[in-house]
């Protein structure tokens, strides 16, 4: 017979037959209201961070419309929304070439339409050998994926409309001209994009894994702690989807200060340090995924850890979470420098009070990481190394005073 429960088991728990405990009812019922919740946090940051996307595409498509109807008076102005809002869903930072391959794409299908047409006339043979022509011209221009939809599209809209519709070639063509023109005019004058915001937006992710993969790991050396090392390792290794959101939300922001006039002036200064960061930030990545490397290797062979170590480590965390914190603010990344520097002096003390093999590539990985920031802080990459150097020689002085 099935006990309801015994005395002294969790209020959450039933018991079987065999005396082994099952999570009640509350508890799934809870766990499921906590993994919705958690569902419905994440829809909604994904609403908030699309909705001016979808802004601008309302937007665009009805301009598009209007401009089409009212100005050039065409009775039914299709296909120039729809290029609007082909032009604002390409990525931020490939607006601009959306729209040009748009223009080329059309242009490519209109003219092998109009040629076969002309001397094959209609028909479902036709009409696959008009596509896979155009496809093919487009592939020789340009070889664009957009360009190569946009030619087979058009190819197909003039092989099946033009013996119904009179003059669709030109209507198709400034329909394309007007729907891209028309989502550059939405994007950089009506409702510009801010080139920081969209740089803070994507660079929060990517600096928020490298800054808190390197604390872990600090712990990790500090408490000898391997299985906190391995998942920090692991973590980082996952970095291939906040590397490409910064990667292309530095060319959004190079796009938009350079189409908007309203951010103009943004296009030196913190945004254009800000938009170089991705390349240094990626090396920074790599070079720290091998430092948490040794440090596995380093806990697993059982060498010496000096107090310095974690130490070093965890103030090339700090430095990029105060590089992303000046940076989201327009600041000069002063504080971050500082920081990384540093790192590399602590790093100096841990090598000059005793490290393994693991320990020196540690150490090493410390000094060429610290580098790296310092170049996505703004630095040449010869500044940089010059001003570790010399921070690792000032921990070799401090040293030598200390005998």
């Amino acid at each position: 017979m099935v006990a309801a429960g015994r005395p002294g088991t969790d209020g959450d728990a039933s018991t079987r037959a065999d005396g082994a405990a099952q999570p009640r009812p509350t508890s799934t019922v809870a766990r499921l209201r906590g993994q919705l919740s958690g569902t419905l946090r994440d829809r909604a940051r994904r609403v908030r961070g699309i909705g001016g996307l979808a802004l601008q595409a309302g937007v665009a498509a009805a301009l598009s419309w209007l401009v089409v109807r009212e100005v050039l008076h065409v009775s039914q102005p299709v296909f120039a929304p729809i290029s609007a809002v082909s032009t604002l869903a390409a990525s931020v930072g490939q607006r601009l070439r959306r729209t040009i391959e748009l223009i080329i794409g059309v242009t490519v299908g209109v003219l092998v339409g109009d040629l076969l047409l002309g001397v094959m006339g209609t028909g479902w043979w036709q009409l696959a050998l008009i596509v896979v022509l155009a496809i093919l011209v487009a592939l020789f221009l340009v070889g664009s994926a957009a360009v190569v939809i946009q030619a087979g599209a058009t190819a197909v809209l003039i092989a099946t409309l033009s013996p119904a519709v009179r003059d669709l070639e030109i209507p198709r063509f400034v329909d394309a001209l007007v729907g891209g023109a028309v989502a550059l005019l939405v994007t950089a004058v009506l409702l510009p994009l801010s080139p920081l915001r969209v740089l803070n937006r994507a660079a929060r992710p990517a600096l928020d894994l490298l800054s808190a993969q390197l604390e872990a790991t600090a712990g990790a050396l500090a408490d000898r702690d391997i299985a906190r090392a391995l998942t920090a390792r692991a973590r980082l290794r996952q970095n291939k989807d906040e590397l490409g959101a910064l990667i292309e939300a530095t060319q959004g922001a190079r796009e938009a200060s350079t189409l908007s006039p309203v951010h103009w002036h943004q296009r030196q200064g913190p945004v254009a340090r800000y938009a170089q960061t991705a390349e240094p930030v990626d090396r920074a990545m790599r070079n720290a995924g091998t430092l948490i490397r040794r440090a596995v290797t380093l806990i697993e062979d059982g060498e010496p850890v000096p107090e310095p170590l974690p130490t070093a480590v965890a103030d090339l965390s700090e430095a990029v979470r105060l590089l992303q914190r000046q940076f989201a603010a327009g600041q000069e990344p002063v504080q971050a420098r500082e920081r990384a520097l540093r790192a590399v002096c602590a790093a100096g003390d841990a090598y000059r009070d005793g490290v393994g093999f693991s320990g020196a590539v540690v150490v090493a990985q410390v000094r060429t990481t610290a580098s790296d920031l310092l170049v996505a802080t703004g630095l040449s990459q010869e500044v940089a190394n010059r001003v570790v150097r010399r921070a690792f020689a000032t921990a070799d002085t401090r040293a030598e005073q200390r005998r």
